[in-house]
Formats: structure tokens, sequence, C-alpha cells
């Protein structure tokens, strides 16, 4: 079918049905297929003010266990185009009803658009974004989200909001886990992935959603970890650590960004107009548009910026809003603002065409209903080849973090098995926060994983104690079922809804008495697996310094169950890298590999240098860490050369050997130090990473090229570029452990 635009002559034909409209009009219809803005604007010149400021609200559907429906006054508001996007509905059927409320209804017949938050999966769920950081694969990212793409398209969906691109460096706060980590480059090239996988090639196509950059900007640095907090930084830590996973995905073609409830140096994310017109457009030339975060507009009243809904309204269209979440604001007060001319028509004019273009993109309005096939979501959902990328996600993003004498990989040989914990057999955590359209019940538990894996073995489960709770009731009877054992596999961490969104957290120990069953179980000298179940790092010193084997596995999604046994019993060797830095206790929150430098470095024998009087200033785990069933040795670096000048690339070259018995993949990681600079410089930042697989006894040479732009920081006088000087190169598995050599830039 031909992309259609309307025209004035034949506004007569605005009450015909759609197709009458396109096809049957008296003379030539005016068409124009290869000029997206001129389509656009088309449309926008037959626009009434409220028509326009209808394109600019977002209102929910409501999806819950009795079905699919939508608020009578939000049916009423989509007949009469005061809504011009939906969210919180899919379903093919569904999706189709509401968007018959716009076609057949509303004057233009301008189509809906239909977002939902499909984090880590829509119908098969993945591992949460933490976890799918820690695999450091690319790849298998940007396909989880393809396969999260063709799902949620399946079911009517055009949009999401995600991918989530907040660099968050306090485990406390609970939206930790929908995004990459502490680093800004590990978190761009996560970023990036996701939009790929998300948007496919083309947004034409059926199986594609756009993507949505959130939250738009710094939302992940809220003081104390708490959600919704303040936020306040320097433009240097904003520019450098903050801003470069926005901007990635901008860069790779996301086509909305969402903001953050956030302030940013005491205004709010979504009345700042530095935040949204001068960097977001201005500097990165974004052309797509923003969307709020739920009710922001309205918030911005208790964020003491705005006296009443209007003004709230009228700073965030200036600001750059285009979208209005859920407030109703700008509905309800936008007309009256520009008849008062305490608004430009131009601003909302601006917004619209941005709104528009998204929709003419995705080819909704040559078929408003493509992505309404009840034939795709039947076929489409769940699949088999999805399960099985699912699973094999799940076991990428798996860190184990102790084998103390080779505990694991477990014999499948073993006669009798404990399992014990209250995350074993939990299938409702198993898919963690943000599960989107995902069916718990479908998870497979740890216990069943178990079971599948070694079926000749007795399997014994007890609970031992709830999550939550203080109840010691049951640990005798674990304690019990332990000793019986030749191994326990004991599972404990967090519910899932103590992760996510309003799920901040002050003690980021293990939450009731789990840690109280875990010594008991320890007591009982039978060689003990813990795996871990969270959605942020935990403070676990204890168990690191009793129990021989950690395996975390965060919340792994639909197929977590299977996935943990195939690393347990060793159907697949773990590769996982720790894209967050693990305290060694709450105190030392936030710790994070990149510090910068300090006048005063930490000395042992020295007080007056930098260090807790309690405890170490290392971490638990270091940021890039993670243990293989195997071992890999590094050779001395090889540069081909030690000076670098301004238009040219420096080789950097290390072989690495598998020395173990087992083939593996290691995650060789480059880091960067410069010596001496206008701006202290951190103590490293990663530049670079490469995932390998070798065989037993294999070595591989792996090459990484620098050019001076990736050495470039914000100077002393904010000018972004590099310095002159000598550098330092770290390689190695981890942030910690590495071979290091030197050059000069000239």
């Amino acid at each position: 079918m031909r992309s259609f635009i309307f025209h004035n002559r034949f506004l007569a034909a605005l009450l015909l049905p759609l197709s009458t409209l396109i096809f049957s009009c008296t003379g030539p219809v005016p068409m124009v297929v290869n000029n997206l803005d001129r389509q656009v604007d088309s449309v926008l010149s037959l626009m009434t003010l409220d028509e326009k400021i209808g394109q600019m609200t977002l209102y929910t559907s409501d999806m819950d266990q009795t079905g699919a429906f939508v608020r009578k006054e939000y049916e009423e508001d989509i007949k009469y185009g005061r809504v011009g996007s939906i969210f919180n509905a899919y379903g093919a059927d569904y999706t189709r009803k509401l968007q018959d409320l716009a076609i057949k209804n509303t004057r233009l017949r301008i189509p809906l658009l239909f977002g939902y938050d499909v984090i880590h999966g829509h119908r098969t769920i993945f591992p949460v974004p933490l976890a799918e950081a820690s695999s450091w694969d690319m790849k298998s990212i940007e396909h989880a989200a393809r396969i999260a793409a063709i799902e949620a398209s399946a079911e009517g969906l055009h949009w999401t909001f995600a991918p989530m691109c907040d660099i968050a460096r306090d485990p406390r706060w609970g939206r930790i886990v929908e995004g990459s980590g502490e680093d800004p480059y590990l978190g761009s090239e996560i970023a990036r992935a996701r939009v790929r996988g998300f948007q496919g090639n083309s947004l034409g196509e059926v199986n594609t959603v756009v993507a949505c950059v959130k939250h738009y900007a710094a939302y992940g640095a809220a003081q104390a970890g708490r959600d919704y907090h303040t936020t306040d930084m320097s433009q240097r830590l904003l520019r450098e650590v903050y801003l470069p996973p926005y901007k990635a995905a901008i860069d790779e073609g996301a086509l909305t960004v969402m903001s953050s409830f956030n302030d940013l140096d005491g205004i709010p994310a979504t009345a700042n107009k530095f935040l949204l017109s001068d960097v977001l457009r201005g500097e990165w030339g974004f052309d797509g548009f923003v969307v709020t975060d739920y009710n922001s507009i309205g918030e911005l009243i208790n964020h003491g910026v705005a006296a009443d809904q209007a003004e709230a309204a009228a700073i965030s269209l200036e600001a750059g809003i285009d979208m209005d979440m859920q407030a109703g604001i700008y509905p309800a007060t936008l007309s009256n603002l520009v008849d008062k001319q305490l608004v430009s028509e131009e601003l909302i004019n601006i917004a619209v065409r941005r709104i528009l273009k998204v929709k003419f993109q995705l080819g909704l309005f040559e078929d408003p209903y493509k992505y309404c096939s009840t034939e795709r979501e039947k076929t489409l959902l769940m699949t088999p080849g999805h399960q099985e990328a699912a699973r094999d996600m799940a076991r990428k993003s798996f860190v184990l973090l102790k084998n103390e004498n080779q505990l694991l990989p477990l014999s499948k040989n073993l006669k009798r098995i404990a399992v014990v914990g209250p995350l074993a057999d939990s299938r409702q955590d198993l898919i963690g926060s943000w599960s989107a359209a995902g069916d718990w019940s479908k998870a497979v538990t740890l216990l069943e994983g178990v079971r599948a894996a070694v079926p000749q073995a007795q399997v014994q489960y007890v609970k031992g104690c709830e999550i939550t709770g203080t109840s010691t009731d049951n640990i005798k009877q674990a304690v019990e079922v332990a000793k019986s054992a030749d191994v326990v596999i004991l599972a404990v961490g967090e519910a899932a809804w103590m992760s996510g969104e309003a799920a901040s957290r002050s003690d980021i120990g293990l939450p009731g008495v789990q840690q109280t069953l875990v010594e008991a179980v320890y007591k009982t000298g039978k060689p003990v697996v813990v795996v871990l179940m969270n959605g942020r790092p935990l403070t676990i010193k204890w168990i690191d310094s009793h129990i021989p084997a950690i395996l975390e596995t965060w919340f792994a999604g639909t197929q977590a169950g299977n996935a943990i046994a195939d690393v347990l019993f060793g159907d697949y060797n773990p590769s996982g890298k720790l894209p967050v830095t693990f305290p060694d206790n709450l105190g030392q929150v936030p710790v994070y590999y990149s510090m910068r430098n300090t006048g005063r470095p930490f000395e042992a024998a020295n007080k007056y240098t930098s260090k807790y009087l309690d405890g170490p200033n290392e971490p638990l785990y270091v940021f890039g860490y993670g243990l293989s069933y195997t071992k890999f040795e590094y050779s001395p670096l090889v540069l081909d050369k030690n000076i670098l000048t301004e238009n040219d690339t420096i080789s950097i070259s290390v072989t690495v050997k598998n020395t173990g018995e087992l083939a593996g993949e290691e995650v060789v990681q480059l880091y960067v130090h410069d010596k001496v600079a206008s701006v202290a410089p951190p103590v490293k930042t990663l530049k670079g990473f490469k995932k390998i697989r070798i065989d037993a006894g294999e070595e591989k040479i792996v090459q990484f090229v620098l050019t001076p732009a990736d050495l470039a920081f914000y100077r002393a006088d904010m000018t972004y570029g590099w310095e002159k000087g000598a550098f330092r190169i770290d390689v190695g598995t981890n942030s910690r452990d590495v071979v290091s050599a030197e050059f000069n830039l000239q």
C-alpha cells in the first residue's frame, strides 16, 4: 500500500474511512513517497490545536488478570483525538480494538502508538539487564533484544521503554538492576547493542519496535541510593561518566528519549532545557521525540519549580518535552496557554511533528493494523528457539565468584544432593522485576533444573526459611537434609520485588534470616555451593570467607533453572564478569574501579592516607571480575611502538593461553591510565574488551588498537581532547589482575 498524505483540497474526504481517503478522492491525490518531512507536514497542516495536543498525550491502558481494558474516559479521549499514544496495552486483538477507536472515530484517522516496558524480554523473559551486562557479549545482548522486539511486535506493540542507560555506582539504588552497571564504556556498548536489537535494520519491518533511551539524565546517581532522590554533580562527571551511554544509544539511531524523575543541578530533568535542548538536540542532533516518565510534569510542582499545572506544562514544553506520560497536564492546560499567548503554538507544532514522524517511520500511516496480527501472535511467542536463546543468555550472564578446590563443576554421578533455600524453588522471583508480559508460572526453577540435569540422583529439597521474615523454624530441617547429602546447593538472595523501581535498600546484605540459614548449613561440614539470586551487588563477606563455591546468577529469567544446572554440572563453563563492583561492606559505598587519584593514596603504615579505620579500601569483588572452570595465563604486552603521534594508532597485543583442562571463554579487558594530566585522572578507565573462546592448551593473540581520540577527556578548561604525555596500559582478566606497559603520546 502506498503512503498517503492529507491535503486541504480534500477536507470533505476526512470523514471517510481510511482506505477511502487514500484511494477514492476525486481527482489526483498528491502523493509524497520519498520525503518524510513533507508527509509529516501535510498531516500537521490539517490539525486543530486540540488534535495536536492529543498527539502529545500518552495514557495508560490497564492490563490485569481479568483481561485487558481501557478506562472509559480514555476510550472517549481516543475517539475524539485527545490522545495519540497508549501504554500498557498489548495483544493483537486488544490493540486492534484500541486502534479502531482512533481510525474509525477521529477526524484525521491518525493511528495510535502503543508502548510498553519491554525491558528484558516480552513473553520469553531473559536475564535482567544487569545480568545480561555480566555476559560482556554484545551479540547475545543484541539477539535478546531482537527476540523481545519480535515477541512484543507480534502482540501489537510499537515502542519499548528501553534501554535504560543510567550508570549506577550505588547498589542501594533498586534500579541498578535495569542497567549495565558502573562503567560508561561498557554501558555505551550495551546501549548500542540493545538499540540495534529493538529497532532492527529498518523500522518499516513489522518485527521491530522503537527504542526509548532512559532515564535522561543521571538518574542512576540519586543521592544515598534512594529512588527519585536529588542528583547533583559536576559538569565533568556528568559528561565523562553519565552522558556517554545515552549518546551512544542516540548515535545508534534510537528515536525516542524518556526524561528522568530526578533533578540535576537543582533543575528537574523534565524541565531541564540544558539537558533536553542544549545537549540532546543541540550538541547531539537528536531529532526524535522526548516523553516524560510517569506523571513527571505534575511532579514539577512537588519539586518546587512550578506553582501549578499550567506553569509545569509551559516550562516542560519550553525545555523540550514532546509527550506527557499519564499526567494529563498537556491536554488540560496547553490550549489555554496558547490562547493567552503564554506558550507558542509553534513549540507544539515542533513536538507533534516529531511524534508524527516516528509513526510514519513505523509504517502506521500505511497500515495502522500492521502489528495487529493474531497469526504472528500465535506463532512467534515463546518458541523453542526463543527459549534456547534465553537459556544461553542466562548461562553467559552467570559470574563464578569463588570456586575453592575446584568444587565446581559438580559430578553428575553424585548420589544425594540437597537443594536448600528460599529461592531454590521460587518460580515467581526468577523472572525478576520489570518482567513485562512474562508468565512467571512458566519459569524453570533451580530445583527443577537440578532434577532434570541429574535424574538418577536423589535430590531432596527444603526451603529452610523465607526470603524475608524472622522465623527460623525450618532451618533445623534444612540442616538434617544437608547432613545426609553429598553436596548442598544453597539458593539465597533477594525477592524480585526488592530491586527495580521504588526498591532502594539501606542494607544490601541477605534479607531476613537467610544468613542464619547459610551459617547453619555450613556448620554441617558438607560441601556447599551458594547460588545467589539478586538484582544488585550484595554484601556477602561472610559467605565469601566460608563457603567454598559461589555462583552469581542474578534473576535469570524463564530458563533460569536449566541454565544454572548447565553451569553447576559442567555443561557450560561460566564466563561472566561483573559489570559493577561488589563492596566489602556497606560503608564503602559508593565504590567503583575508576576513582580518581588522591593526593594521599593508601599506605598501610601511615594513618594520614586515604583509608578507613575499621575496614579495607578494596572491595570484595572488583569490576570485571569472574572466574572460569579453567585457567587463563596472560603474556607480557607487546606494543608496536612506544610513541603515539596525533594522526597515528598504537597496537597492543597480548597472548592468552588456556592452561586448564577445559575449553572456556575469557573477557580480555583493556584499561588505560593517563599518568599526568591537567585534571586528576582516574586510576584506570576501560577502553576496550574482547570475549574469546580458547580450547584447553590453546593460546590466542588478542589485539587492541588505540588512537589519540581514545585518550581524550574533558580538560581543565572543559574542552574535550587529549593531552601529550605518558600513559599506562593494563590488560587482564579483570580491573585488578593485569599485565602492563607504557607509551607516550606526542
